[in-house]
């Protein structure tokens, strides 16, 4: 069976071919496309091939109690989680439009959908692959889901014990063939002596 399989259009990744590099921007544009942008620009310069955001949608991810509750961190963007999240989730057109710009200068797109209704978002905009975050890895409806859309899978590792992993192995597998997991250790930011990528084999 082959190690290789097409993560991009014209992108293997795989066996013998090239490490492929995704430049994890995630939400640290603050809500302010020109930033994102600008991160995008600056992931292509780099030699990064893709570079990455994370989706929600909100009203459907958290109840309304959680989004209504006090969010007093120094680092907030409102006086409620809601609004602090609200400030930092692009919309859908701006997620057209950053797609768009990312696929101008030479660099793939695509986001890690974090919760069903994102994933459904993502595959209508025609991202090249779904990300699944280390925190959705053990959510096996979700891993369906998102497997019967067909498209390659990245799936990370992190917090999930060796069982779990095989677990989403004997899901995926027989629906979507193509899928690789991310060796993820969730420590940020992470020590060397933690790093263990011996796990990998």
């Amino acid at each position: 069976m082959s190690r290789e399989f097409e993560l991009c259009p014209g992108r293997r990744i795989g066996g013998e071919q090239p490490c492929f590099i995704i430049a994890e921007i995630g939400q640290n544009h603050q809500g302010d496309v020109a930033i994102a942008k600008r991160m995008i620009r600056m992931a292509k310069d780099c030699g990064a091939d893709c570079a990455k955001f994370q989706k929600s949608e909100l009203e459907y991810k958290f109840n309304k109690k959680a989004l209504e509750r006090p969010y007093t961190s120094k680092h907030s963007w409102g006086k409620t989680y809601g609004e602090h999240k609200r400030h930092l989730e692009f919309s859908h057109d701006q997620y057209r439009e950053l797609k768009k710009y990312a696929e101008e200068i030479g660099i793939f797109f695509t986001a890690s959908g974090m919760d069903e209704m994102a994933v459904e978002f993502l595959h209508e905009l025609d991202v090249p692959f779904f990300k699944v975050g280390s925190g959705d890895t053990n959510n096996f409806p979700y891993l369906e889901k998102t497997a019967k859309k067909g498209r390659p899978m990245v799936i990370s590792s992190g917090m999930q014990s060796m069982k779990t992993m095989h677990q989403v192995y004997q899901i995926v597998k027989p629906i979507n063939p193509n899928f690789c997991f991310l060796q993820c250790t969730s420590a940020y930011p992470l020590q060397p002596e933690d790093v263990n990528l011996r796990v990998i084999s």
